[in-house]
């Protein structure tokens, strides 16, 4: 019979506002833990939680604990409390101050940490790193180290370009704390939380086994993460590349099923959002502003836009470019004969049949009977490129974060300028080639495209077409996709 592992107890302490509850909130993945607000004090009370595995087993109880606000002043009464030829040691002059009338009066704040700290294991002190070392972050870490457990600095608000990370290192430095480590609550380092998890075993070698098995749980539970993001995606790209609807000849017609061609389109990718947000466990507060119809708001450039198929470094045919036509490409029931790159993107009905004019006139004439709508390639190598941007950037985003992701999605997603092409005298360049980890990308990759071609030959494959139906062979070129995905993250 398996022993069973205690949990390991961690009080998170710290001065006021420094973050305490933010870094909780991050570790266990929970926007609603405790209350964050910009103002001293926001914690005044002992809230505790539990980090648990992959199969629901407590690996770490996590203890918020209300800021420090007068070390210095306890300091100054344990002088007074305890006389000289006492010379108790730390743990028990704590005990003395506990013991004491102003447990519960001017110091019952510090002495609410204090008692969590004796209980615990060891004890994480959250640093804002902007703030200037100052005497009463020594006098929180002398009191704080009397109570005999191991302490962590945990450096928050490291990304801030006001971050004093040299200062305070050299400042703990010279009260003996030379284990620290940065953990920004609001956009976390991908391996933050295994760097803290490896700082803890050294300083706590008899819980080294839970503590190296909580990383590896955190690790597998991330790799499931991205698969299940990756999986999400693949399912989107494949309902928006099978979708065909049937299309008279009548340009009215034609303009109608256009524009609900775009509605099912973007409604689909709002409907993955709200997946890749919630495998996250991120609100919809998170991220809400989309050109899709998310509680009323609007992400800035709508995908049948050319200037968004611009920002993410999608490759544009003229027509594209111009918006001249709408996004979707006009096949004929019996053959798929492509008509032209189409592009149906972002323009008035009126400027849509312009343009199907200058190319109808030579080639409608061979049409008999209906045709269909389909989206075409550049749309949906855009619908893929946002989530996986999107992917991204919840992957680097902290649970205490309090602005929406929009501006950092696109700076992570978006290229500094153009990619370059044949076109602009670059001879030699490998669009196929694989991404570098972690660049952006301009195209899907190859493998997902060869899906996406052979999907378009199976409109029963698209959950968001006419007459959708189940095929084994569809989830297992999804799988495949998710996979292609999965190594472009």
């Amino acid at each position: 019979m398996t022993d069973v592992i205690p949990p390991l107890d961690l009080a998170v302490v710290g001065h006021t506002n420094t973050g305490k509850t933010s870094l909780l909130r991050t570790l266990l993945r929970d926007e609603l833990f405790g209350e964050v607000a910009d103002k001293p004090g926001t914690t005044r009370h002992v809230e505790s939680a539990q980090l648990l595995s992959a199969d629901g087993k407590p690996m770490l109880i996590l203890r918020d604990t209300p800021g420090l606000e007068d070390a210095m002043g306890v300091l100054d009464y344990l002088d007074q409390l305890i006389a000289p030829q006492e010379r108790p040691d730390g743990p028990d002059r704590i005990q003395r101050l506990l013991d004491s009338p102003e447990a519960a009066g001017r110091f019952e704040q510090e002495c609410r940490v204090l008692t969590t700290v004796l209980a615990a294991d060891a004890a994480l002190y959250v640093i804002d790193a902007r703030d200037p070392v100052l005497p009463k972050h020594r006098d929180e870490l002398t009191l704080l180290a009397a109570c005999g457990h191991p302490i962590l600095p945990v450096l928050n608000f490291t990304r801030s370009p006001l971050a004093n990370i040299a200062a305070w290192r050299d400042a703990l430095a010279r009260l003996g704390l030379h284990a620290t480590v940065d953990f920004d609550t609001v956009a976390p380092a991908l391996d933050g939380e295994s760097q803290m998890l490896d700082r803890l075993a050294l300083m706590l070698d008899q819980h080294a086994t839970t503590l190296m098995a909580l990383r590896t749980d955190l690790g597998e539970q991330r790799l499931k993460r991205l698969q299940d993001a990756t999986r999400l995606i693949a399912e989107l790209l494949m309902d928006a590349a099978a979708l065909r609807l049937p299309c008279a000849q009548d340009p009215t017609d034609m303009a109608t099923i256009t524009l609900v061609l775009r509605k099912r389109t973007r409604d689909r990718e709002q409907d993955c959002v709200h997946a890749l947000l919630k495998r996250y466990r991120f609100s919809k507060a998170a991220f809400p502003h989309h050109a899709l119809p998310l509680e009323g708001e609007r992400w800035g450039m709508d995908l049948f836009s050319p200037q968004a198929l611009r920002s993410f470094g999608v490759q544009v045919g003229k027509g594209l470019a111009t918006g001249a036509m709408a996004g979707a490409t006009l096949d004929m029931l019996t053959g798929g004969l492509s008509l032209g790159a189409a592009t149906l993107l972002g323009a008035a009905i009126g400027g849509v049949w312009q343009g199907a004019n200058q190319w109808g006139k030579r080639l409608m004439g061979r049409l008999a009977g209906n045709m269909e709508m389909t989206v075409d390639d550049p749309v949906l190598h855009l619908l893929g490129l946002r989530q996986l941007a999107l992917v991204r950037a919840l992957e680097c985003r902290g649970h205490a974060a309090m602005r929406p992701i929009d501006e950092d999605l696109m700076a992570l997603a978006a290229p500094a300028a153009d990619p370059p092409s044949p076109a602009d005298g670059t001879a030699g360049t490998d669009t196929n080639a694989a991404p570098e980890p972690g660049a952006a990308l301009h195209r899907l990759p190859p493998d997902v495209q060869a899906v996406l071609d052979e999907a378009r030959t199976h409109p029963s494959w698209s959950t968001i077409g006419e007459t959708p139906s189940p095929d084994p062979r569809r989830d297992l070129l999804i799988g495949q996709m998710a996979h292609a995905l999965f190594l472009a993250l």
